[in-house]
């Protein structure tokens, strides 16, 4: 059989999954085996804590060195920690090899878990496994990319959703605790293999189609669409087919986001991970902003910007290059001229979500979101869309709601020294749930947000403070009313 293509068989994947289940081989196993220590170490690129709290770990112990650690296992060890799978049809499937005078892991096979228990995800062997550059078809494990985007996705239940280039299947995994109907798609038939083997020891029914971009699901349409595409920005070629798409610089992304509205259904939401250019000259809200189609409510979150440089030695390191060996120098050589030809300072990454809307004037917003938070972002995306529509709605209204500061919401204020005492050159609302809001705000933004306790509609407000500050009522209104509406977007004042 051949591995460039693994073929694991239901029957396969159901005996690994006895195997995995008999010896606890899962995420809240393998963090009880190795101890907190150890665990946190080997998330550091640590494994010897790791190789000593499995010592004697049985069967599990051996899991856990086999595929986590990367590991030369005794035949007879490997043999009982994967029984009832028999070790020759384990060998011959690919997902182990002889080695020595024992067993290693051929392919990646690892629990992955959310709040409400454990999946396991196969992938290929990363490079350090490897001990080497990775093949061009080589099927990523859950990285960072993939577990920003699962914390990005929003999970309200919804009929049918799409994985669009599914990988090795994780983003499909997690939309299958709240999507009625998931569909996965790739190009690459390696990827399609260890996904459809991924659902298959997950026991999880998920439809998967082959061919590129949108076109396995011509004419379709999605309540929900989830994305990593191939995002890596540079010249048009494709050295592993996971990141590159044979797009130049962000044409892949720009791709994705003026293509995807379409197979949506009225109201669905599509959420993607993406890269764009920052172009000498050119703002970054209005590169991507062109993207668009019409009929489009649109977030971009940029979460950082890389220095060239930085971006082209990251992206080599993780296919396993050593930017010092002559043939890493001359990628990166051949990169950064690319870079300089088209004038881009900087590469942006971040997190777009789209809805199809009929609005006549849908909203578009960009903004940078750089700073640290902890919380995750598809909450607030499914909100933020909420508070668009509620603004599209009420918008003409503002003047007779009553709003409320929620309590996740405080006022902070730095004093300075002055001529007589301490005195206020900062005020700052910041909003401590979420992404972690921040607006500056003025002495009279301030004292109108005091008065949002429910009790009087915003007109009244602004009179009482016109007459307290001896400020025109008309001017105040202009003032406040962009004010309000920023606030309300990023859920800082709510409707009372």
């Amino acid at each position: 059989m051949s591995i460039d293509h693994p073929e694991l068989s239901a029957e396969f994947c159901k005996r690994l999954r006895d195997a995995f289940l008999r010896t606890g081989y899962d995420a809240d196993g393998v963090v009880e085996a190795l101890g907190g220590a150890a665990h946190a170490a080997l998330g550091r690129g640590e494994p010897e804590p790791a190789y000593r709290a499995t010592a004697d770990g049985g069967d599990l112990g051996t899991l856990i060195r086999l595929f986590l650690l990367g590991a030369t296992e005794p035949e007879a060890a490997v043999a009982a920690a994967l029984a009832p799978l028999p070790l020759a049809d384990a060998a011959g499937a690919g997902l182990v090899r002889a080695h020595g005078s024992g067993f290693r892991a051929a392919l990646d096979v690892r629990p992955h878990g959310d709040e409400d228990g454990t999946w396991w995800v196969f992938s290929d062997l990363d490079s350090d496994l490897l001990g080497g550059e990775v093949p061009e078809d080589h099927v990523l494990g859950v990285g960072h990319a993939s577990l920003s985007l699962i914390r990005a996705t929003t999970r309200r239940p919804v009929g049918s959703l799409l994985d669009l280039g599914a990988g090795n299947g994780v983003q499909a995994l997690h939309a299958t605790r709240h999507a009625e109907r998931v569909t996965a798609t790739d190009v690459s038939p390696r990827a399609l293999a260890l996904a459809e083997a991924t659902f298959r020891l997950n026991e999880l029914d998920v439809e998967l189609l082959r061919g590129e971009w949108f076109a396995p699901v011509a004419r379709r349409r999605f309540d929900q669409i989830v994305c990593n595409p191939p995002f890596v920005v540079g010249p048009p070629r494709v050295d592993y087919v996971y990141r590159d798409s044979g797009l130049a610089g962000d044409d892949a992304s720009a791709l994705v986001v003026r293509q995807l509205p379409g197979f949506l259904a009225e109201g669905g939401i599509g959420q993607l991970l993406a890269s764009w250019l920052h172009v000498d000259g050119e703002d970054w809200a209005d590169r991507v902003a062109r993207w668009l189609p019409s009929g489009v409510d649109a977030w971009f979150v940029q979460r950082d910007v890389a220095d060239p440089a930085l971006y082209v030695g990251t992206w080599l390191r993780d296919a396993g290059i050593d930017p010092r060996s002559p043939r890493g120098r001359a990628k990166a050589g051949a990169w950064l001229d690319w870079f300089a030809e088209n004038r881009v300072d900087g590469v942006g990454f971040g997190f777009v979500t789209l809805r199809r809307t009929d609005a006549l004037a849908p909203t578009v917003v960009c903004e940078d979101l750089r700073q640290a938070y902890d919380d995750p972002l598809g909450a607030e995306a499914a909100n933020w869309l909420d508070r668009v529509e509620w603004l599209r709605a009420h918008g003409n209204e503002l003047l007779d709601t009553r709003f409320v500061v929620p309590p996740t919401v405080v006022l902070e204020r730095v004093d300075t020294p002055g001529d007589e005492g301490w005195e206020p050159s900062v005020r700052r609302l910041h909003r401590v749930d979420g992404p972690g809001w921040q607006h500056e705000v003025d002495e009279l933004a301030a004292a109108l947000l005091a008065g949002f306790r429910g009790a009087l509609p915003l007109s009244d407000l602004i009179d009482l403070l016109a007459v307290a500050h001896g400020q025109s009522p008309e001017a105040l209104t202009e003032a406040a009313l962009p004010v309000v509406r920023e606030l309300l977007r990023h859920g800082m004042v709510v409707p009372a």
